[in-house]
C-alpha cells in the first residue's frame, strides 16, 4: 500500500488448479525442479520475515506517523500467498501461477517493510532517506499488484486465460498498474495542508510540472485498475458458466472468496481491515477448491495446518482469557490462576482437535466422503441383506465412498478360485490390491481402481479404506461360510444317498441272494425228507452255515451304520477298546462325562480317534500314544498325541486326514493336525455340543 495515497496492493487471487504433473515431489535438489523448490522456500521465508518485521516497525513508530488503517491486504498477502505458492511449487515446480503467488507475496512484503522503514526514518527526522524508501515501497506495490491483481484472477484455476478475448484485460491491468507506480515515482510534492503526516516526505524524483495533472491521472488509473480487478472476478464467472458440474464446484470456492474480498476492498479504507482478514482466508478457500478435486497432493499439510492454527488460536485465547479472569477473581494467587488456565486449555485441547479435524474433512471432502458416513452406510447395507447380495451392495458403497473408477471384491482364500466375484466399474489394468483378513484368516481381496472425478487425498483415502475393509472382510467371510454350508449340505445329501445306495446294494446282492438260496434249500430239504433223509440232513447243515453268513452280513451292515461298541461300552469304553488293539501302548484320559453325548458327536469322536490311532500305529513309529477326551459345557475335544517322527515337511493331505476334518466340519467343529515343538504328531478335534 502507498502510505501517502492509500492505494492497495491489489486483490490476492486464486491458487492454480489442474496443471499437469511435472516431476515427482521428491526430485533431488540438484535438478532444476529441486532448485525451484529451494528457491520458492527461500522466497516464502524471506516474504514472511519481511512482512512480520515491517509490521513490527510500523507498530513502533510514534502515533502521528503511524499508518492508517493499521492493517491492509498487503500484510495478509505477504504471508499467505508466498507460503501457498511454495507448497504448490513443491508439487508442481513449473507452475506459473505458483511463481506469480511467490512474486506477488514478495512484492507485498517489500512494500510492508519499506513502508515501515520509511515511516521510522521520517519520524526520526531523516526525510531524505524516507523519500528514497518510498520509491522501494512503490516498486514492491507494483510487483504485487501486477501479480496478484492483474494476472492471477485471469489465470486461475488452470494456468491459462479463459480465452484470447481476455488477453487485453490482462495487458491493460498490468499497464495501468505500472503507470500508477510510475505516477507515484514522479509525484510532485503534495500541499502540506492536505498531507496526512506531520511533515511532507520529499520525492527525490518529483516532476513538479505534473502537478496540474496528478490528481486526475490518479483517479483515472485507480478506476482502470479497479475495473480490471472486477473483470478478473467476472472471468471466473465466465469459467463457471462453461464448466462441468465438477469444475463448477471447484471454481465456486475461489469465486465466492474473491467476490466478498472485492466488495470489502471497494467499500473504502474503513473496510480494509475486514478485507485484510478475508485476504488471509482466500488461500484457505483456494486450497479447499484444489484439494476437493485432488489436483495436488498437499491436502494433508493444509489439513494439519488448519488444525494446528485453530488449536493455537483457540487454546491460546482460552488460556489467556481464563488467566485474566482467574487473576481478577483470585487476586494474589497467581499460581492458582495459571493452574486454572492450564487445566481449562488442556480440557479443551482434544475435543477441539477432533472437532477441527471433522470440520476440515467436511470442508475438504463434503459429508458424503466422511469416514463416519461411510461406516453408517456400510452397516446399513450389511444388516439389510443376505451375504451374496450384501457383498454387491457393500462393493457399491465402497466404490462411491472412495470416489474411484471401480472396485472388485473377490471372496475366497488366496491362490484359489474365488467363491464369489463382484465387479463394479473399471478397476483398471493396475488396481491397488487390498487383502481382506477376518480375525487373522485371509478371506479374499479387494481391487481398488484409480481415483475418479471426486478424488480424495492419499492419506484421506487410506482412512476410508481402513474403515471399509473390516466391513468388506465380514461380508466376504459370511459369503465363504454360506458357501461352506451349502457344500456341507451337498456333501451330507450325497453321503446319505451313497449310504442308501450301499445299503440297497448290500441288501440286494448279499443278504437278498443269501435269503433266496436259503429258501431254495428249505424246499429241497422238505422234498428229500421222506425219500432221502441223508440228503435232507446235508441240506440242513448247509442252510445252517448259510444262516451264520447272513447273520455276519447283518452285523456288518449294522456296524457300518453305527459301531456297536458305542452302544455296548459308551464312547469312553469304545475308545479304550480301540486302545487295547495291538501296537504301541495307548493311554486314554477322560475328563467330564461322556455318557449323554448326542449320537452324531459320539460317532464322529469315535471315528476320528480310530483314524488317528490307525495312523499312529502304521506311520508314526511311535513309542507311546495318548488319547484325551475332554468335555466342557460347549464342546467335546478329542486329542490324540504320539511321540513318533511327526509330520513330514512336505506333506499332502491324504484320505484319512480329509476324513477327520470333514467329520468335524459336518458338526460345525474343527480338526487341527500339527507337529508340536516337543516332537510327534497331534490330532485335535473340537466338536461343539
Amino acid at each position: 500500500m502507498n502510505v501517502e495515497t492509500g492505494t492497495p496492493a491489489g486483490i490476492p487471487a486464486g491458487a492454480p488448479a489442474g496443471a499437469p504433473a511435472d516431476t515427482p515431489a521428491g526430485a533431488p535438489a540438484g535438478t532444476a525442479d529441486g532448485r525451484a523448490r529451494w528457491v520458492s522456500g527461500l522466497l516464502a521465508a524471506l516474504s514472511v520475515t519481511l512482512t512480520l518485521a515491517g509490521t513490527a516497525i510500523q507498530w513502533s513508530v510514534p502515533p502521528e506517523w503511524a499508518p492508517w488503517p493499521p492493517f491492509v491486504p498487503d500484510h495478509a498477502a505477504g504471508v499467505a500467498f508466498p507460503l501457498t505458492g511454495a507448497f504448490l511449487i513443491r508439487h508442481r515446480p513449473r507452475l506459473r501461477l505458483a511463481w506469480l503467488m511467490c512474486a506477488g507475496g514478495l512484492g507485498s512484503a517489500v512494500n510492508v517493510m519499506a513502508t515501515g522503514l520509511q515511516l521510522a526514518l521520517a519520524a526520526g527526522g531523516d526525510l531524505e532517506g524516507a523519500g528514497r524508501l518510498r520509491i522501494a515501497a512503490l516498486a514492491g506495490w507494483v510487483v504485487a499488484a501486477c501479480a496478484l491483481s492483474a494476472l492471477l484472477p485471469l489465470l486461475s484455476p488452470d494456468d491459462r486465460l479463459p480465452s484470447r478475448r481476455w488477453l487485453p484485460v490482462a495487458v491493460v491491468g498490468v499497464a495501468a498498474t505500472v503507470a500508477e507506480g510510475l505516477r507515484g515515482v514522479l509525484r510532485p510534492a503534495p500541499p502540506a495542508a492536505a498531507y496526512r503526516y506531520p511533515e511532507v516526505i520529499p520525492n527525490p524524483l518529483a516532476v513538479e510540472a505534473l502537478a496540474p495533472y496528478n490528481a486526475g491521472a490518479q483517479a483515472v488509473l485507480t478506476t482502470v485498475i479497479n475495473a480490471c480487478v472486477v473483470l478478473g472476478v467476472l472471468s471466473l464467472l465466465a469459467r463457471l458458466r462453461r464448466a462441468a458440474p465438477a469444475g463448477r464446484r471447484q471454481i465456486a470456492w475461489p469465486l465466492s472468496a474473491f467476490v466478498v474480498y472485492t466488495a470489502f476492498l471497494l467499500l473504502g479504507q474503513d473496510s480494509w481491515p475486514l478485507a485484510t482478514v478475508w485476504a488471509a482466508l482466500i488461500p484457505v478457500a483456494i486450497a479447499f477448491a484444489v484439494l476437493r478435486h485432488r489436483l495436488y497432493g498437499i491436502d494433508t499439510v493444509i489439513s494439519r495446518t488448519v488444525i494446528a492454527t485453530g488449536l493455537v488460536v483457540t487454546v491460546g485465547a482460552v488460556y489467556f482469557g481464563v488467566s485474566a479472569l482467574a487473576g481478577l477473581l483470585l487476586s494474589g494467587y497467581d499460581r492458582l490462576a495459571g493452574l486454572a488456565a492450564t487445566l481449562a486449555a488442556g480440557a479443551l485441547f482434544q475435543p477441539l482437535r477432533a472437532r477441527l479435524g471433522r470440520m476440515t474433512d467436511t470442508l475438504l471432502y463434503g459429508r458424503h466422503g466422511r469416514p463416519e458416513e461411510l461406516a453408517r452406510r456400510l452397516t446399513t447395507e450389511v444388516g439389510a441383506r443376505e451375504p451374496a447380495n450384501a457383498l454387491a451392495a457393500v462393493t457399491s458403497v465402497v466404490r462411491d465412498g472412495l470416489g474411484v473408477t471401480g472396485v472388485v471384491v473377490e471372496a475366497g482364500p488366496p491362490g484359489t478360485r474365488p467363491e464369489l466375484r463382484v465387479e463394479l466399474g473399471a478397476a483398471g489394468t493396475w488396481p491397488r490390491v487390498v487383502p481382506l483378513v477376518w480375525h487373522g484368516e485371509p478371506v479374499g481381496r479387494m481391487l481398488v481402481g484409480p481415483p475418479g472425478p471426486r478424488r480424495f487425498s492419499a492419506a484421506y483415502t487410506e482412512r476410508l479404506v481402513g474403515v471399509a475393509v473390516p466391513f468388506v472382510a465380514d461380508v466376504a467371510h459370511a459369503v465363504l461360510m454360506a458357501a461352506d454350508l451349502q457344500r456341507s449340505r451337498e456333501r451330507i445329501l450325497t453321503a446319505r444317498e451313497e449310504e442308501r445306495r450301499r445299503l440297497r446294494r448290500d441288501l440286494h446282492d448279499g443278504l437278498g441272494t443269501a435269503l433266496a438260496g436259503m429258501a431254495m434249500s428249505l424246499n429241497l430239504a422238505r422234498l428229500s425228507l421222506r425219500e432221502a433223509p441223508g440228503a435232507a440232513e446235508a441240506l440242513l447243515l448247509d442252510l445252517r452255515s448259510g444262516m451264520d453268513s447272513v447273520s455276519q452280513e447283518v452285523r456288518e451292515l449294522v456296524y457300518g451304520l453305527r459301531p456297536p461298541t458305542l452302544d455296548d461300552l459308551g464312547l469312553a469304553g469304545a475308545v479304550r477298546a480301540l486302545a487295547a488293539e495291538p501296537g504301541p501302548p495307548v493311554e486314554v484320559e477322560v475328563t467330564g462325562g461322556t455318557g449323554d453325548l448326542p449320537a452324531a458327536i459320539e460317532v464322529a469322536a469315535y471315528r476320528i480317534a480310530q483314524e488317528a490311532l490307525t495312523n499312529a500305529r502304521k506311520h508314526a513309529a511311535a513309542g507311546r500314544v495318548t488319547v484325551t477326551l475332554a468335555r466342557s459345557a460347549r464342546a467335546l475335544v478329542v486329542r490324540v498325541r504320539d511321540d513318533g517322527r511327526g509330520l513330514p515337511r512336505r506333506r499332502r493331505s491324504g484320505v484319512g486326514f480329509a476324513s477327520m476334518r470333514e467329520r468335524a466340519a459336518e458338526l460345525g467343529g474343527t480338526c487341527l493336525i500339527t507337529s508340536p515343538a516337543a516332537g510327534g504328531t497331534q490330532v485335535e478335534a473340537t466338536l461343539p455340543l
